[in-house]
């Protein structure tokens, strides 16, 4: 009788493990056809048409800059709350943004807002020199073990303020600045190349901004605005110059 409990017992335990075996397995399986349909569905379907970006998008792992209790959102058409209050943004932000840099492989990129990693793990996929700041330490600590832990190596992850940009590595090629701020950092401005494109949300920061593209042109900016969007607001020194 209790071998045959015992036997019994065994083979819940084998039909429970194949159950969590071979439910990791569909997982993963069930991300990649819903990067696949985000990329159809979210990207393709609007005017993300970078082949490049649009299969960067498809193969970054975003689920795994999420919490766990949101991975099954994490391709879904909107952002996500991260730590600390900020966001990650949808995927279209992400790959329009990403878009409109027009990297083609050797430029050096500065990110202002780190966040959870993932806009420098798609920049990462595009050129193999990415610079990242991000102004909480917690945020910039686990946001650079997440993405050595999955191999981008080649972004490099400071605790600091964004507002005075990365100058020991300046000049940029490019800038993407992922948060909100209601000027253009003029550090940032200095920083950036002759030629180099600088992509950052401007207007107010507690309601709405407009996505604006800068192209450096003989040392003054070309302006072009983008579209209307939302994101949370950068911190630090761009606060104590609003009114300046």
């Amino acid at each position: 009788m209790k071998k045959c409990n015992f036997f019994k017992l065994t083979s819940a335990m084998i039909v429970i493990f194949s159950v969590v075996f071979f439910s990791f397995g569909e997982d993963d399986e069930s991300y990649t056809r819903k990067r696949e349909q985000m990329v159809r569905t979210q990207l393709k379907a609007r005017d993300i048409t970078d082949k490049q970006v649009l299969e960067v998008m498809g193969t970054v792992p975003r689920h795994l800059f999420v919490s766990p209790l949101l991975r099954r959102q994490a391709y879904k058409d909107s952002p996500l709350p991260i730590d600390e209050g900020q966001t990650i943004s949808q995927p279209y932000i992400v790959a329009l943004m990403t878009q409109h840099l027009k990297l083609k492989g050797g430029e050096k990129v500065l990110e202002i807002g780190t966040g959870s990693g993932y806009q420098a793990a798609v920049l990462a996929h595009l050129t193999d020199k990415v610079y990242s700041i991000e102004i909480r330490e917690n945020l910039a600590k686990k946001a650079a073990e997440k993405l050595s832990a999955l191999g981008y190596n080649q972004v490099q992850v400071k605790w600091s303020d964004g507002y005075f940009g990365w100058e020991e590595h300046a000049p940029f090629d490019a800038i993407i600045v992922t948060c909100a701020a209601n000027h253009v950092p003029p550090p940032l401005l200095k920083q950036l190349k002759e030629g180099g494109r600088l992509i950052i949300p401007l207007g107010s920061t507690l309601y709405f901004q407009t996505l604006t593209l800068i192209t450096k042109k003989k040392d003054k900016p070309k302006v072009k605005q983008i579209l209307g969007v939302t994101f949370v607001p950068m911190t630090g020194e761009v606060q104590k110059r609003k009114g300046k």
